[in-house]
């Protein structure tokens, strides 16, 4: 006797768009879709497929070619906020806290975030750290701003951590970063997001994490998965190892142009079928 294949296709969102409850309660379920967005088209090209879509810090790299997270600001962050919660009707948007708009203390980190939800729509906020933020995060979270964490790889400590290096690639590497976890799940986080580590580590923090972890560059065993949208789309020669490229869009869009500026240097474009013509007798 055989048996059936288990649909892993099912689509378990819920028909509304999803709040932090949501996310919340997937933990060892069908694994979250997760991606990061920055406008209102891609936005809503992406809110039919995804669970939760990140307005990340990313931002200042991919669309404004900075070389880290590190100078964006929390005003560039609302705009893009403002600008994703218009094209999500379903996925739960959440929204980054830049580098220096929380780390003063709770009370700085509560004004940010209550400005950012506020002037938003988005349903959450994420921040950055572990064991060192467990107060902020409990501040947050009593006073009702919904926390995503981030441990493992956290860009927005770049310089302090010596570059973008993946972590837990020791063993003797893996006791603070789950620790890390286990803090900032127990202070009130509804998920954490776990960057750039080792896929041994990367289980053993999903098993042991109560909340769901949501990978990246993590392995398979997370409770989800996030990507830069950009980046999975191959709209960057760079390609971090841990990004699949699903499509090819820079080559496409490269040779898009290439062919416009051939026919507008020899008049092929507009042709007459892209022209308009005058009404009635006069055509």
């Amino acid at each position: 006797m055989t048996t059936e294949p288990k649909d892993v296709s099912v689509d378990v969102r819920p028909k509304r768009q999803a709040t932090v409850k949501h996310i919340a309660t997937r933990k060892g379920g069908t694994p979250l879709v997760c991606l990061t967005a920055y406008i209102t088209p891609m936005a809503a090209r992406l809110d039919q497929h995804c669970d939760l879509l990140l307005v990340g810090d990313s931002v200042g790299m991919v669309l404004y070619g900075m070389d880290s997270t590190l100078g964006v600001s929390l005003d560039m962050m609302i705009s893009h906020g403002r600008a994703v919660c218009r094209g999500a009707k379903q996925a739960l948007v959440v929204i980054d806290m830049p580098f220096g708009s929380y780390e003063e203390s709770k009370e700085q980190a509560f004004r940010n975030a209550a400005r950012v939800l506020s002037e938003t729509g988005a349903g959450a906020v994420k921040l950055e750290g572990g064991i060192e933020m467990v107060e902020t995060v409990e501040f947050l979270s009593k006073r009702g701003i919904p926390v995503l964490g981030h441990v493992g790889l956290m860009p927005q400590s770049v310089h302090t951590n010596g570059g973008y290096g993946a972590r837990g690639r020791t063993v003797d590497e893996w006791q603070p970063i789950i620790d890390d976890a286990k803090a900032i799940a127990n202070a009130g986080a509804f998920a954490v997001v776990l960057e750039g580590v080792a896929e041994p580590l990367a289980r053993k923090v999903t098993e042991e994490v109560a909340v769901p972890i949501i990978g990246i560059g993590a392995s398979n065993a997370c409770d989800g998965q996030i990507l830069v949208t950009e980046d999975m789309l191959g709209l960057f020669a760079i390609n971090p190892k841990f990004v699949k490229r699903y499509a090819e869009l820079g080559d496409g869009i490269a040779s898009a142009i290439e062919t416009y500026a051939d026919e507008v240097r020899t008049r092929a474009f507009p042709s007459e079928e892209y022209t308009y013509k005058m009404r009635g007798a006069n055509q």
